[in-house]
């Protein structure tokens, strides 16, 4: 990887690590279905007038925008509005990996390999310890939402490989004008007129700035580059950088939110990222050691 893209790898780690903290200050002053709708309104324009639409059948189209846009941030704002703590709501919700296991399992008929199992033991173990030694940290609501919106990454992950090789920014952009009419739909009946009302004329700037983060950094520039990365190398070798959004997520929430994890729940933490290690690097040094047996 060419010095400039590795710097543009370390760059949309670093947008999407901060991500989670940017939806904790925006949650302070939107309710989650009302900043869901005011995210992906911005997400969609004006950038669908200047983007190309993909040629994918609307079909996927609606499939993809219920599950990674409306599903999976629906679920993981949900989570943060009644808890959950930023950085490890952005360890927990790499979960997806080992849903993505199963879904594609028994969606796609993929089969496992030996490192996926050794991978998911180690990743549940250390969620059972997040899960038990966080008790009183977060909600256990915020625990379960968490997972569930991972799980609606996962379905998101096994809708994109029916959609196979496409433009990834075209596919969010013109994704992105699915999701607003449900969330304002579930922002009427959740959160109610008057909220609705109270918050937008109401808005300070933090939230004006975390809207504007999410639909444009998170969102927009992140998935470009991602797509830019992907297009020029193998998913192998992209991958892997992905591993680094939790570590910035945690450094991240522990520096300006001052949530700090206890000795047990550093104990679980490392144990989810070495169960992701496994999954994304398994394959190739099961590979190395055959071929190295081999001469």
């Amino acid at each position: 990887m060419s010095p400039k893209d590795l710097l543009l790898a370390f760059v949309v780690i670093a947008v999407w690590g901060v991500n989670f903290v940017v939806i904790k200050v925006g949650l302070h002053g939107l309710p989650p279905m009302l900043l869901g709708a005011l995210r992906f309104l911005l997400s969609a324009f004006p950038a669908v007038f200047f983007v190309r639409r993909p040629a994918v059948p609307w079909p996927l189209f609606l499939a993809y925008g219920a599950t990674i846009s409306l599903g999976q941030l629906g679920l993981l704002f949900m989570a943060m509005y009644v808890g959950m703590p930023a950085g490890l709501a952005s360890l927990v919700l790499q979960s997806q990996a080992f849903f993505t296991l199963v879904f594609a399992a028994l969606l796609l008929g993929e089969r496992w390999q030996p490192h996926n199992l050794l991978a998911l033991a180690i990743a549940t173990i250390g969620l059972a310890v997040i899960s038990i030694q966080s008790q009183h940290a977060m909600p256990a609501a915020g625990f379960v939402l968490t997972l569930l919106a991972a799980s609606m990454w996962a379905l998101g992950n096994v809708v994109m490989r029916r959609i196979g090789n496409v433009d990834l920014l075209g596919l969010v952009v013109w994704s992105s004008l699915i999701p607003p009419l449900p969330f304002i739909a579930l922002s009427l009946w959740f959160e109610g007129p008057a909220q609705i009302w109270a918050s937008v004329t109401q808005i300070s700037a933090a939230s004006v700035f975390a809207v504007a983060y999410l639909a444009f950094g998170a969102t927009l520039l992140g998935c470009s580059l991602w797509g830019r990365l992907l297009m020029r190398y193998p998913a192998a070798q992209v991958a892997p950088f992905s591993l680094l959004v939790p570590i910035v997520g945690l450094s991240t929430a522990a520096l300006w939110l001052g949530e700090a994890l206890t000795l047990p729940q550093w104990l679980g933490a490392i144990l989810v990222m070495g169960g992701l290690l496994v999954n994304v690097l398994g394959r190739w040094l099961s590979d190395r050691l055959a071929h190295a047996r081999r001469t």
